[in-house]
């Protein structure tokens, strides 16, 4: 009986301790995907999450991985101050953004190319939370920006105005004609008797 007693304190301390490191992770929020215009800069927003309060110990890594699936690559780093990355694609094309007491670790890709198209990713660890989701953001660099549904609607409903416009007017004219024609039906009417 009392190995009973031990087995289900165990599991119930098991599942405590597991729900308690499951709280005390740190959560990653990012947008999921992004559209920019070739050779222009874009933020890459991520903001974080923790149990703990902001340590110095706060490490931020951004890295890249290409649409082609080839090897990731790093971007950008945080460990008590900003660090570029020494070499690869992004040296001198990236810069720090974010405010560590706003929990915000953001960065800016200069110069965007078609190149740059595929997934980044943003992981934050905050001592003792050092466990947590991984942010993800798939940037999407085109030519020229795509004619969004918004700006359709936009059109239609400013296109649907303007020809109820023109069938008001066209509408109020036939009646004033008519109506003049009328009258001078009733004029000639009246002239004639």
């Amino acid at each position: 009986m009392r190995g009973r007693t031990w087995l289900g304190a165990a599991l119930v301390l098991g599942a405590q301790l597991r729900a308690l490191w499951l709280a005390a992770a740190v959560e990653v929020h990012t947008a999921k995907e992004v559209v920019a215009v070739n050779g222009t800069n874009q933020r890459l927003k991520c903001t974080f999450t923790s149990s703990s309060p902001v340590s110095d110990q706060l490490l931020v890594s951004w890295n890249f991985q290409p649409e082609d699936l080839s090897s990731h690559e790093p971007v950008f780093r945080y460990l008590k101050e900003p660090y570029k990355p020494p070499s690869g694609r992004f040296k001198e094309r990236v810069t720090w953004d974010g405010n560590i007491e706003r929990n915000d670790v953001s960065i800016i890709i200069w110069n965007l190319q078609p190149s740059d198209n595929g997934t980044f990713t943003c992981q934050v660890t905050n001592r003792p939370d050092v466990y947590g989701t991984i942010g993800e953001v798939r940037l999407r660099v085109v030519q020229k920006v795509n004619f969004s549904e918004i700006h359709f609607l936009a059109v239609a409903i400013g296109s649907a105005s303007v020809l109820m416009v023109i069938v008001v007017t066209a509408v109020i004219i036939c009646r004033q004609r008519r109506r003049k024609a009328r009258d001078k039906r009733i004029e000639v009417a009246d002239t004639e008797l």
